[in-house]
C-alpha cells in the first residue's frame, strides 16, 4: 500500500467528521503510515496456540528483601 499523502489524510478527516488544521495534515499522514506498518508486522506473527489476553492473569510481585 502506498504512502498516505498530506492531502488525502485531510480528505479522511473530514469524512470522519474531523476539522484537521491544514498544517497537521503532513503528520497526521506520517502517524496513519507509522501505525499501518506496524499493524502490518503485528498480522504477519503467528500466534499459534497463544490464549487471548483474559486467561491471563496480573499479578503483583513483591520485591525479596534477601537479594
Amino acid at each position: 500500500m502506498p504512502d498516505l499523502t498530506p492531502a488525502e489524510a485531510a480528505r479522511w478527516a473530514r469524512r470522519a467528521g474531523l476539522d484537521l488544521p491544514a498544517e497537521r495534515h503532513a503528520a497526521v499522514a506520517a502517524a496513519a503510515d507509522h501505525v499501518h506498518s506496524v499493524v502490518t508486522v503485528l498480522r504477519e506473527l503467528d500466534l499459534g496456540d497463544t490464549p487471548p489476553a483474559p486467561a491471563y492473569r496480573a499479578v503483583r510481585e513483591t520485591p525479596d528483601a534477601a537479594v
